[in-house]
């Protein structure tokens, strides 16, 4: 049984790390011709081929969309993450490129929060966790900014502490950045959401 999720999507490219032997690796259209250029052998290609025409290599198992349809392909592979039963995923290539498509992959994180799933993007400059109805703990950053969103209409119950602006126990609204650009006072960063779900946004500065 794997034990790790991967998904590689198909925004603008970053490195991406060597998956562990119990990863289970999912290539996004392009994102599996990123996956080659790092070397890493996908178990699972889901693709509408509107990005990726190459060739694919025969062992990889691949399920094929209509580029007509409700979800993004990375999307189906968050959704396909959930059904296979893990807790967490690790998003890679899912910033950068179109505009639209890098919200898209925003608001799939508050799915896959909603579903069970813990999604956390990589990416060069950036890495962003989502926090719901919980508490979280983020070490000390050097040369990072700490950000954090409501991704719902109001969020209760915010608390952060650790940090050169803090918040107890207030409430987050969507409409409002009051949790954008924040810096670290300590050894580490504590966030809180009774009620709601967080996007934390760790940019490089």
């Amino acid at each position: 049984m794997n034990k790790h999720c991967m998904i590689i999507s198909g925004g603008a490219f970053s490195s991406i790390p060597q998956p562990g032997p119990d990863t289970f690796v999912i290539a996004c259209d392009r994102g599996y011709a990123y996956a080659e250029r790092c070397g890493i052998h996908p178990d699972l290609l889901v693709s509408d081929f509107d990005s990726y025409s190459g060739s694919i290599d025969p062992t990889v198992p691949v399920h094929r969309f209509r580029a007509e349809k409700d979800d993004t392909d990375t999307m189906i592979a968050i959704r396909t993450a959930i059904e296979q039963g893990f807790a967490s995923a690790e998003l890679y290539c899912a910033l950068g490129g179109r505009l639209d498509h890098t919200l898209a992959n925003l608001q799939s994180m508050v799915f896959a929060e909603k579903h069970g799933l813990s999604l956390r993007i990589h990416s060069a400059d950036t890495e962003i966790l989502s926090l719901r109805n919980g508490s979280l703990r983020l070490p000390r950053r050097e040369g990072y900014s700490l950000s954090v969103f409501a991704m719902e209409d109001c969020c209760r119950g915010v608390s952060i502490h650790g940090t050169k602006y803090e918040l107890d126990k207030v409430e987050l609204s969507s409409a409002f950045p009051l949790g954008v650009s924040n810096e670290w006072a300590g050894d580490e960063a504590v966030i809180t959401v009774e009620d709601g779900i967080l996007l934390i946004i760790l940019s490089q500065l």
